[in-house]
């Protein structure tokens, strides 16, 4: 089978960077399973002007955070990998005590379960003594922690090369 990922956009800043994703895993005929939590696609308004309905025409399958009988909520779907991108400080702490109240955190759930790939792309400062407790108990159960942060040595010329040099590093540690 193809590759196949999941990818789970939330409420917190950086939808372009989910938006830049879906269009490189489609570039490298990665399968892409969506979830937008209904944050998300409050955020998506104020960041961008793409509507809720072109993100989903970037991925291959959709599914509403409500659908808990969607595939991913279960330990038989078989994938590569998630990736919660943007991560909100309310997803990681969701993700941490195992609560499954919507899609994206109990796919994020079986994928710790099931020893999957859980990669989530935390968006938040400062950070407080809880966000970074929730973090390194993520890492510890075997979670990627990937703040987006900017790689000034590639000496940008816009938001777009870092968003891409963002998105490469992404893809390079999902490996």
């Amino acid at each position: 089978r193809k590759t196949r990922i999941i990818v789970a956009v939330t409420g917190a800043t950086g939808a372009t960077i989910a938006i830049r994703l879906l269009q490189a895993l489609r570039a490298l005929d990665i399968e892409t399973h969506l979830i937008m939590s209904k944050w998300a696609v409050n955020t998506l308004r104020y960041e961008t002007d793409c509507t809720p309905e072109e993100i989903r025409g970037l991925a291959d399958f959709h599914y509403s955070h409500a659908d808990m009988a969607a595939e991913p909520s279960s330990g038989s779907f078989l994938h590569d990998g998630m990736i919660v991108v943007p991560c909100s400080m309310k997803t990681l702490a969701s993700i941490r005590i195992g609560f499954c109240d919507e899609l994206i955190s109990r796919s994020a759930d079986v994928c710790l379960k099931e020893g999957r790939k859980l990669m989530l792309v935390v968006r938040e400062t400062p950070l407080s003594e809880i966000h970074l407790e929730n973090m390194l108990f993520l890492r510890r159960a075997g979670a990627i922690i990937f703040p987006p942060l900017p790689a000034y040595y590639i000496r940008p010329e816009s938001v777009e090369d870092l968003t891409n040099q963002t998105v490469g590093r992404m893809l390079d540690s999902s490996k």
